[in-house]
């Protein structure tokens, strides 16, 4: 007899979870414009006669999207910095200057980049006195920095 009722009450929750899962049956949805310019929807046709009713199938409708976008803020453009100004005003005058400023900092950043023991002259001395790793990667960026500004994007 319990085991009769287990099953019973197994069905039942069975036969519920499937009245329940059912998909919403499509109808067909009615559409038309009244003489005060009012837009209406509905399941049942208008009661009086009206000329431009259109029938509307739900499962054809898309869903409108739930939430909201939140608003993006708009970045200015960065503003110039002082060389990068120096920079596009001699590209502007004297290309040829440019390119030999673009030519000289790539040789200078191939140099530093491929030798780690490098000598540099000092401020009014002739002597050569050996460059330091700081020296170095200050002097590398340097160079970037340069061919970033005279060098033509290709």
């Amino acid at each position: 007899m319990l085991r009769k009722a287990k099953v019973s009450a197994m069905f039942l929750r069975i036969a519920c979870l499937m009245l329940l899962t059912q998909p919403v049956l499509a109808g067909v949805i009615y559409t038309w414009v009244d003489e005060n310019g009012v837009t209406h929807y509905s399941q049942q046709p208008p009661e009086q006669e009206q000329s431009k009713t259109q029938q509307l199938y739900s499962e054809d409708i898309e869903p409108g999207k739930i939430g909201y976008i939140a608003p993006v803020k708009k970045d200015a453009p960065p503003e110039m910095s002082e060389s990068e100004k120096s920079a596009a005003l001699i590209k502007e005058k004297d290309a040829k200057q440019a390119e030999a400023i673009c030519e000289n900092a790539k040789h200078n950043l191939d140099v530093l980049t491929t030798h780690t023991k490098l000598t540099r002259q000092a401020d009014g001395n002739k002597e050569p006195v050996a460059m330091t790793e700081e020296e170095r990667q200050a002097a590398i960026s340097e160079n970037q920095q340069r061919i970033k500004l005279f060098c033509n994007k290709k």
